[in-house]
C-alpha cells in the first residue's frame, strides 16, 4: 500500500479537497492507498469545514510515498515555512508530491518546481509566470508529470490527475474501476489542452491599422497576405510588419489565424455546418489546413470540440 498524504490547510476549499479524498479512498478501498489526513499543526482546521479525521502533522509526511496539496486558498500566501521545509525534504528524499489546480502554487513556493515543467489553471498562467519563472509552464496540459512532480489544471483536471496516479502505480483496471465508482470518464491524458477563453484583441491605438482588422474580419473567407495587407494600408512590407506587430502584439499571420479559429469556434458551437463548409467560411485553404491549426492552437478536433461545447 502506498501511504497518501492529503494535506488540509488554512481556508482550503472543501470542494478541491473531496476531489483527491474520494478518488484515493475509493482506491483504498481496494487495499492500494493508505490515506492519511494531515494539516500542518497536527490538529483540525479552525474554520466550519466538515473535517475527516486527522491522522496528524507535518511529521507524517516523512513516511508518506505521495503527497497531494488540493488547491491553495490564496496566490499571494506562501506556505508557512515548517510546511516548506516538510516538502523540501520529502522531495529531497524522492516522494511524489502532487499539486492540484492552485496547488502548484504552494509547491512552487517551497522551491521544489525550480526548473521542472508543471501545470496549474489557466486563470493563473500570466500571474504564476511572473512569480515563478524558473518554472517552466505548460498552461495547455491538464497535468503534467516532471520526475517525482505531478501537477494539474483545475477541478476537472485534478480528478483526472488522480485517476492517472491511480493507474501509474496500479494499471489501467484499477484506474477504471475508480471512475466506474465515481460515475466520470477513465482519465484523460495529460496533454490535452486546458479549454482556455482566449480573447482577440478588437481595437488598438492604430487607426489605420483598426481599419484594416475589421476590414479582415468582414472578409476572413478570403484568402490574405501580408503583401496584401500592407498594400491596403500603403506601408512597405517591412513597415506593415513592423506597425501591425506593435498594435496588435501578434504578427500578421498569427493574428489571422486566430480570427480564423475564433470564427471557427462559433460556428462549431452554433451552427449545424459541416467541417468542410466552416473551413471554407472560416477561410483555410482546405480541410486539412483547418484540421491542422485547429488542432495546433487546441489539442483537440473540430469535432470534438463540439460534441463538447456544440448547442445545435
Amino acid at each position: 500500500m502506498l501511504k497518501t498524504a492529503l494535506l488540509l490547510y488554512p481556508d482550503i476549499n472543501p470542494f478541491h479537497f473531496s476531489v483527491p479524498y474520494m478518488a484515493f479512498q475509493e482506491a483504498a478501498e481496494d487495499g492500494l492507498f493508505d490515506v492519511k489526513i494531515i494539516t500542518p499543526t497536527g490538529k483540525p482546521l479552525k474554520n466550519n469545514m466538515i473535517q475527516p479525521k486527522i491522522d496528524g502533522g507535518l511529521a507524517l509526511l516523512h513516511e508518506c510515498d505521495i503527497i497531494v496539496i488540493p488547491g491553495w486558498a490564496d496566490a499571494d500566501t506562501r506556505p508557512d515555512a515548517a510546511t516548506v521545509h516538510a516538502l523540501q525534504t520529502a522531495s529531497q528524499r524522492g516522494a511524489y508530491l502532487v499539486g492540484l489546480c492552485y496547488g502548484t502554487y504552494a509547491l512552487a513556493y517551497a522551491g521544489v518546481l525550480d526548473g521542472k515543467k508543471a501545470a496549474t489553471h489557466w486563470l493563473g498562467g500570466d500571474d504564476f509566470s511572473r512569480r515563478f519563472p524558473a518554472v517552466s509552464l505548460d498552461i495547455n496540459s491538464i497535468y503534467v508529470e516532471d520526475g517525482n512532480i505531478i501537477t494539474s489544471a483545475g477541478t476537472a483536471a485534478a480528478l483526472d490527475c488522480c485517476l492517472y496516479i491511480i493507474c501509474k502505480f496500479y494499471g489501467v483496471k484499477a484506474a477504471n474501476k475508480a471512475a466506474r465508482v465515481l460515475v466520470v470518464p477513465p482519465q484523460r491524458e495529460g496533454g490535452q489542452a486546458q479549454f482556455i477563453e482566449q480573447p482577440l484583441v478588437q481595437s488598438t491605438k492604430d487607426r489605420q491599422i483598426n481599419t484594416l482588422l475589421n476590414g479582415l474580419r468582414d472578409t476572413l473567407h478570403l484568402p490574405h497576405s501580408i503583401d496584401s495587407a500592407a498594400a491596403q494600408t500603403a506601408m512597405s512590407r517591412s513597415t506593415f510588419t513592423r506597425h501591425f506587430k506593435k498594435a496588435t502584439g501578434a504578427t500578421f499571420l498569427d493574428w489571422l489565424h486566430k480570427e480564423r479559429l475564433q470564427r471557427s469556434l462559433d460556428l462549431l458551437e452554433n451552427t449545424s455546418l459541416t467541417i468542410d463548409q466552416i473551413a471554407e467560411r472560416c477561410g483555410f485553404q482546405n480541410t486539412v489546413s483547418f484540421r491542422t491549426q485547429f488542432y495546433r492552437y487546441y489539442q483537440v478536433q473540430p469535432n470534438v470540440w463540439r460534441k463538447h461545447f456544440g448547442g445545435v
